[in-house]
């Protein structure tokens, strides 16, 4: 693999790189939603279809989520700009300006969780992640639903995530909490053929 870089899909630079042999080998996004366009009773209404438990996550589940992180480490898609590093101890515990949220199969097994940053009136997503075998099902949009409702009721206005474009999931996820794309980016890599 060569070099790599990351822009705005509409950089003006990007036409001279691709000119000199760079090709796009990912494409990702930046997407927003204001506390003011949140429609409560329709995310009270997804996390409901989801069926099963969803909660936010404390210091008693860090056990789960550092399986679940460790189950789902090679399914993040995109590349540099959307890799997810392995979780430690130390990140996989929630706190003040690290919020989780999780959902919880029949068995109690954690199956989705979402992580958040928050600063003060911001909060962007560090990731969402659902276990494939309960893929399809609305977890993943549940969990980004119930932590915009929760931050919201704290005071957030401002909510950003992001990811890789060719994530489909994440991308539905998004547009069904109410995220609206504001940013697109590229990743080029230099041709060394």
């Amino acid at each position: 693999m060569g070099e790599t870089i990351v822009l705005p899909a509409q950089d003006p630079r990007r036409a001279a790189l691709e000119a000199d042999g760079w090709v796009i080998v990912a494409r990702s996004f930046g997407a927003q939603l204001h506390s003011d366009g949140i429609n409560d009773q329709r995310l009270h209404a997804l996390i409901a279809g989801a069926g099963g438990l969803v909660r936010e996550l404390g210091d008693a589940d860090v056990d789960a989520v550092l399986h679940l992180d460790a189950i789902t480490i090679e399914d993040y898609p995109g590349s540099t700009a959307t890799q997810h590093t392995p979780l430690d101890r130390r990140a996989a515990t929630p706190g003040v300006s690290r919020r989780a949220f999780g959902a919880f199969g029949p068995d109690g097994d954690l199956v989705s969780m979402t992580f958040v940053n928050v600063d003060g009136v911001e909060a962007e997503t560090h990731f969402t992640v659902v276990h494939r075998a309960w893929r399809g099902q609305g977890l993943g949009i549940a969990v980004k639903a119930a932590s915009v409702l929760a931050l919201a009721e704290e005071g957030v206005t401002r909510f950003r995530t992001g990811g890789s474009a060719d994530n489909v999931a994440i991308l539905r996820a998004n547009d069904a909490v109410g995220y609206v794309r504001d940013e697109e980016w590229v990743t080029l890599e230099q041709d060394v053929r």
